[in-house]
């Protein structure tokens, strides 16, 4: 193997972590491509091409060996901090602040990080944010309280249910009918008074908000096959929410 063939595949590993890096963490598909684009011609290749959906990344370089790679992405979420880390190592090999060598590694060493906020300050902000949203859509403060208890037991369940059922849909519908359950309850014993002002509260940290966004973004910018798969995988979480407060509901 030539020195020019290593190097093109030095690139490409590069390209490929930050690519796959960003679309796992809830990154919008013209972002991964324009970040892989900007990667390759800073490093040397600026005849690159690339095919981004939100389970595949398929990328070649042009040369006299053309390198072609394809990754498969599995699981995706939603970590801004990892996606912010990932954009400024980007703009400092772009710029020239980091060698190649160097930005693989740190970005192999953030890949393998296994960091997240605990469960417990994750249910607190989806507390918080159920409460805020009851307010925000006119309900009473009576119903702050259940609002916000209602919302973290619905988050925690979906966090729990989703480690050991690898349907993310089956999970969102049990952690919806959860939240609709604690919900009535409230206002069954008379803890709270307008049900539907509770649950809609409530409900809002599982409302894929994200995922909406991104594929409005793809869509506008030219991206419809990115743009329909999350607008289907969108309206499917959606679907499963309203099923799982509909069936509470119905009992």
């Amino acid at each position: 193997m030539d020195c020019e063939s290593v190097e093109a595949k030095q690139a490409i590993d590069i390209c490929l972590l930050a690519g796959k890096m960003i679309l796992q963490s809830g990154g919008e598909t013209v972002r991964v491509e324009d970040t892989m684009m900007r990667l390759t011609s800073a490093l040397g290749y600026p005849n690159a091409h690339s095919f981004v959906t939100p389970t595949v990344i398929l990328f070649s370089i042009d040369g006299h060996e053309p390198n072609t790679r394809i990754f498969r992405i599995s699981e995706r979420s939603t970590d801004l901090r990892k996606l912010a880390e990932v954009n400024d190592i980007s703009r400092k090999i772009v710029e020239g602040g980091v060698r190649p060598e160097e930005a693989y590694e740190r970005l192999k060493r953030l890949d393998e990080e296994k960091r997240s906020y605990p469960l417990a300050l994750q249910a607190a902000a989806a507390a918080l944010v159920s409460g805020c949203f009851l307010i925000m859509f006119r309900g009473g403060w009576p119903d702050f309280i259940p609002a916000v208890l209602a919302g973290a037991a619905g988050y925690v369940a979906f966090v729990w249910i989703h480690r050991f059922v690898a349907v993310k849909f089956f999970a969102e519908f049990l952690a919806a009918f959860v939240l609709g359950a604690i919900s009535r309850l409230f206002v069954y014993y008379g803890l709270g008074h307008d049900l539907d002002k509770i649950i809609i509260g409530s409900v809002m940290p599982l409302v894929p908000g994200v995922l909406i966004t991104n594929a409005v973004r793809d869509l506008m910018a030219g991206h419809l096959l990115s743009g329909t798969s999350k607008g289907a995988e969108a309206f499917l979480t959606a679907f499963a929410i309203g099923a799982g407060i509909a069936l509470v509901l119905s009992i």
